[in-house]
This record gives structure tokens, C-alpha cells and sequence, in this order.
């Protein structure tokens, strides 16, 4: 039993990882309704700005405080330079451009950090608490935390601000909030700023795991993409248990299942969305598209 407690718990660790990255994948889609594709590497990007910073002499939650400062006014510039252009365009066009937007950040990583792996300070302290038979890392209280912390400022952004308000309007109908005097192009740009910078978050808990180099994030965005998919793309709570479920499924396949083991558990979240897809299209927490005819 204590040996499946400490399983569960691993999960749900690894789970909060693939809950933040689903979290921003989640917030663009909401207010765009475009798949971003690069968000794993936008994670990525900001997570090496981190590094060089904290490589530069200043404290880790300076270097983060101004990481995060610097990806919501990236995530805002590729709005307006990379998205806006083709604002409307079928959803064809917008995945290849995300997925043109992958390509270009990765290369430019490569570019400019090299695609050596880097080791990157966790922000955690590495000593474990344990109680009946389960050892709990400080690392993983700490991620469970900051997901929780992410979660709840942005329900109060979203519920008790006048900007989270006018995002929710332009996400529910963008030709109403104009009309409502609310500048729709502005909240577009804030909400892939937000995005990025949860991102941001993403790629900064996960790099002490991994190891921080260029393609680090492609396996963590398969799980988010899962984690998205099963709670829903239009809800940000449905990311953050999808995340969760996720992460506990991979966990718990991979430790009991001997067919998948540790080399076949990346099948985990495919599973999950062809699953999701098949059966509830919508995600758990997702509302239907209902159409007019």
C-alpha cells in the first residue's frame, strides 16, 4: 500500500508539471481559439533567459521575477507580430505558422545558448519529508504549490479584475466586447502574454528535472497536450486535473503495467487523447460546440 501511496504521489508531482504547461495552452486557445504548438518552446526560451541571468550573478527569484517579465512582453510582441497578421485565417494556417514558430525558437536556443545540456538550479531545497512508509520531495510540495499559486491568482484575475473580465468577454464573443467599447486586439495580446509567462513557470520547474537544453519540452507538451485534451481546451481547472490525472496514470502504468514499463509510458497521454477524443470530444470540463443551423 505504502509502496502505491508513494506512486500516487510521484504522479501527481509529475502531473503539475503537465498541468502548467496545459494551463497556457488552455489560456490562448480560450482567447483565440489557435492551438499554439511552440508553446513548449516558448516555455523552453524562457527558461534558458532564466539561466542566463541566474549565470550573470543575480538571485534566483530576481532572475525569475524579471524571466516572467520578459515573456509576458514576448508572449504580447508575437501577438502582435506572428498572429495578428493572420488573424482569422482557417485553422490550417494557424497551426503551420505555430508549428513554423516552433521551429524558429528552437533554432534560435540552439543558436544562441548551443544545444549542450545545462544543469538548472531548482528552487526548491532537496530534503524529503516522510510519514507512514512514503517519502514526499520538498521539490514536488514545491511544484504541487506553485501550481496551486498559479491557479488561484488566476481565478482572481479572471473573476475580480477589470482586465480578467474584459479577456473573459472578448473569449466569449469578441464582436459583443467591441461593441462593449473593450478593445478586443489589446486582450488578445495580453492573453498570449499571460500564456507565455505561465509558461514560463512551466519551463522553470521542469528544467531542474530534465536537464535545460533546446528540445527538453517536446515530451512535456504531448502531456500537456493529453492534460488539455481530457479537462477540456476551454477550461483552465479542467488543465490543471487533467494534468493531475495524467500524471498519475503515466505513473502508475509505468510502475505496474509490465508491458509498458518506463520505455512505453510516453504512450500514456496518446492513449489518453485518442480515449478523450473518441469518447467525450469536449474533454471532462469542456463545453460542447453547439451550432446554429
Amino acid at each position: 500500500m505504502a509502496d502505491f501511496v508513494q506512486q500516487l504521489v510521484e504522479g501527481l508531482g509529475a502531473g503539475a508539471i503537465y498541468a502548467s504547461l496545459a494551463l497556457a495552452l488552455v489560456l490562448i486557445y480560450q482567447f483565440t481559439g489557435i492551438v499554439n504548438f511552440a508553446q513548449g518552446e516558448l516555455a523552453m526560451f524562457s527558461t534558458f533567459i532564466a539561466w542566463s541571468l541566474v549565470n550573470a550573478g543575480l538571485p534566483f527569484w530576481a532572475a525569475l521575477g524579471l524571466t516572467l517579465a520578459i515573456s509576458f512582453a514576448g508572449g504580447m510582441l508575437i501577438e502582435r507580430v506572428v498572429i495578428r497578421p493572420v488573424e482569422g485565417a482557417p485553422e490550417l494556417t494557424l497551426v503551420i505558422v505555430t508549428l513554423g514558430l516552433l521551429i524558429l525558437v528552437n533554432a534560435a536556443a540552439g543558436w544562441i545558448w548551443s544545444f549542450l545540456i545545462k544543469d538548472f538550479p531548482s528552487p526548491f531545497s532537496g530534503g524529503v519529508f516522510k510519514a507512514g512508509g512514503v517519502t514526499l520531495s520538498y521539490s514536488t510540495l514545491g511544484v504541487l504549490g506553485v501550481v496551486a499559486v498559479v491557479m488561484g491568482l488566476l481565478y482572481v484575475l479572471f473573476r475580480y479584475t477589470k482586465i480578467g473580465l474584459g479577456m473573459r468577454a472578448v473569449a466569449s464573443n469578441p464582436a459583443s466586447a467591441r461593441l462593449l467599447g473593450i478593445r478586443v486586439s489589446r486582450m488578445l495580446a495580453l492573453g498570449w502574454g499571460l500564456a507565455a509567462l505561465v509558461g514560463a513557470v512551466s519551463g522553470v520547474l521542469v528544467a531542474p528535472l530534465l536537464f535545460l537544453e533546446p528540445n527538453m519540452m517536446g515530451g512535456v507538451l504531448i502531456y500537456a497536450f493529453a492534460a488539455a485534451t481530457l479537462g477540456g481546451f476551454d477550461s483552465p481547472a479542467g488543465a490543471v486535473v487533467g494534468g493531475l490525472v495524467v500524471g498519475v496514470a503515466e505513473t502508475l502504468a509505468g510502475a505496474y503495467l509490465g508491458v509498458v514499463g518506463s520505455d512505453l509510458k510516453i504512450g500514456v497521454p496518446l492513449a489518453v487523447i485518442i480515449g478523450v477524443l473518441l469518447v467525450r470530444p469536449q474533454g471532462l470540463f469542456g463545453r460542447a460546440a453547439v451550432e446554429r443551423v
